[in-house]
């Protein structure tokens, strides 16, 4: 079992779906868990479910609230040692139909956040001498989907700076790695269903086979799955596994 006792860690989009999974499976280990993320009631329902989780408002597309965040939760629990770069979003369009603004927001949110969420807490661990940043990616950042070019093009970028980063890392004792799911049973992966439902005219149930269909097992990822990689790579038995992008996908990848 990975016991995370005295470590600090942090979680964005840690209110809901696997950033929550997460949040608790690392609190359960014995970590100290800060959540962040823009909407307060979520994360505060969260923090009392566990006497070990805590809660800070940031907006990871905005570099002054997320490092204001970081502070805080590092003055209240010491460095972060463990950093969980959850906070994401997903939108669809066809190609020829997709304006800047969609694709802005995907890059936006789901990579430049992930820079800047490994950057608030590297050189805090760099002084621990011990770490690890992990991103939640998606199989988009490792093959390519239909209607989704503006995410998928962001997921494949957060998998370029994991490993970039990773090099650089790897003489500090911090690790860097990306977990990259499949489709989720999570709130966003709802959003997802009532949008095809919505533009196809298709039922829920067809809706939701059009979306599983790409998985060998013929399921949906579930977040504790997702949590469950990410307790194991906090471990000091993945010390060694750095510069990844994890499948978890049913072997689809």
């Amino acid at each position: 079992m990975v016991d995370l006792t005295g470590k600090h860690a942090v979680v964005t989009g840690g209110g809901s779906g696997a950033g929550a999974a997460i949040a608790v499976a690392l609190a359960d280990a014995g970590a100290v868990v800060t959540v962040m993320g823009r909407r307060m009631e979520p994360l505060m329902a969260l923090a009392d479910q566990h006497a070990n989780i805590h809660c800070q408002a940031a907006d990871v597309t905005d570099m002054d609230s997320l490092f204001a965040a970081f502070d805080a939760a590092s003055a209240d629990h010491g460095p972060a040692g463990i950093v969980i770069a959850n906070a994401g979003a997903a939108e669809s369009a066809p190609f020829h139909r997709m304006d800047m603004e969609l694709w802005n927001r995907m890059l936006s949110v789901n990579l430049t956040g992930t820079y800047l969420t490994a950057q608030a807490g590297y050189e805090d661990m760099k002084g621990l001498g011990w770490g690890r940043i992990i991103a939640i990616a998606s199989t988009a950042g490792l093959r390519g989907y239909p209607y989704v070019s503006g995410y998928s093009a962001a997921k494949h970028g957060v998998v370029g700076l994991v490993k970039s980063l990773a090099l650089e890392a790897a003489k500090t004792g911090i690790t860097v790695n990306a977990v990259c799911p499949g489709f989720m049973e999570t709130p966003m992966l709802d959003e997802s269903i009532r949008n095809i439902m919505e533009k196809t005219g298709r039922s829920e149930e067809e809706a939701r086979k059009s979306l599983v269909k790409d998985n060998p097992q013929g399921r949906f990822i579930q977040v504790q799955e997702v949590a469950d990689m990410v307790l194991w790579l906090c471990g000091e038995g993945a010390a060694s596994v750095t510069g990844q992008a994890l499948s978890l996908s049913g072997g689809e990848i």
